[in-house]
């Protein structure tokens, strides 16, 4: 697409949602406010913060990759009737990453990695910011606090509640937090590495001593090539590293690919079992909760990487 009809494509995206800017107006049989979160970790923050007086929707379900999302009619209402919406930002959105920005102009609008201090970010891929913050608990507790300052000055009369919520879901992360940190530092430094199909868990690795490796870089707009396959085999097969991974939100084809080019060259490689990267699990399910879901990777990541290699 040129860069003439991108601009036409924004503008128009954008004068549609600015034909309506407020749920009230959007919707008047709903009482409540609606607070729309992009993703399902925001989603799920956003949920134990509200009152009951807070209606909060998400835009991306399970299984969807924020880097590649395109926006439906649908999902152009849903931002339309949002009085807030909060949104990652760094770009982990990819697409809708120009409109969001632009729909702050109209609306409470809140990016959420966007609110930490930028020296406590992760750069990777040509200078980007790594938008993957929620891998580190304790940075994303911190970008939670900061979260909820950030909704007291919207929502003053909020505040009471808002702080006493935020303590509470404090206190769970803090302890996550020290249960990811002491199970992961059990596990030999030698066993502590994690093969993903993208650079999804830098923060991960930083926060709790796991060296990280992804086939493509840390969007999954970037796709990979033969010398970056070969790359990751030989590695694979000189360290003898018994288990990779696969995501919920990418296309298994990647470490399908590695999985077979190990055995190629003799090392049984196998498969590690699936992780919840950009994606939570579905409504309903452990996973379909941020500390579930966190759960669930750590779990997978120990009985994957402590079983001995055949």
């Amino acid at each position: 697409m040129s860069i003439s009809l991108h601009k036409q494509v924004v503008t128009l995206l954008l004068f549609l949602l600015m034909l309506g800017c407020t749920s009230k107006q959007d919707n008047p049989a709903s009482e409540k406010r609606i607070w729309l979160a992009t993703t399902g970790m925001i989603g799920d923050a956003l949920r134990q913060l509200a009152d009951s007086s807070i209606q909060v929707e998400v835009l991306m379900g399970a299984g969807v990759d924020p880097h590649l999302y395109k926006a439906t009619q649908g999902d152009l209402l849903k931002l339309r009737q949002a009085e807030l919406i909060v949104y990652n930002g760094h770009h982990l959105e990819g697409k809708l990453a120009e409109v969001l920005g632009q729909l702050g102009s109209s609306k409470p609008s809140i990016a959420l990695a966007e609110l930490l201090p930028i020296g406590e970010l992760i750069r990777a891929d040509g200078n980007a910011v790594d938008p993957h913050i929620w891998f580190d608990v304790a940075l994303w507790n911190k970008s939670l606090q900061m979260l909820t300052d950030s909704l007291i000055q919207l929502y003053p009369t909020l505040e009471e509640g808002l702080s006493l919520r935020q303590r509470v879901l404090s206190s769970s992360l803090d302890s996550l937090d020290s249960i990811c940190r002491q199970t992961l530092m059990a596990l030999p430094a030698e066993k502590r590495i994690l093969v993903t199909a993208h650079d999804a868990f830098g923060y991960w690795g930083r926060a709790y001593g796991m060296e990280v490796m992804g086939l493509q870089g840390i969007s999954t707009l970037s796709d990979f090539g033969l010398k970056d396959l070969n790359e990751l085999v030989d590695l694979l097969v000189t360290r003898k590293i018994p288990a990779v991974f696969v995501e919920s939100s990418v296309p298994r084809r990647s470490i399908e690919a590695v999985i077979q080019g190990c055995r190629g060259n003799g090392h049984k490689l196998r498969l590690g079992g699936e992780l919840y990267s950009d994606a939570m699990g579905e409504t309903g399910s452990p996973e379909g909760t941020y500390i579930g879901m966190v759960h669930h990777n750590l779990n997978t990541m120990i009985n994957a990487l402590s079983t001995p290699q055949p």
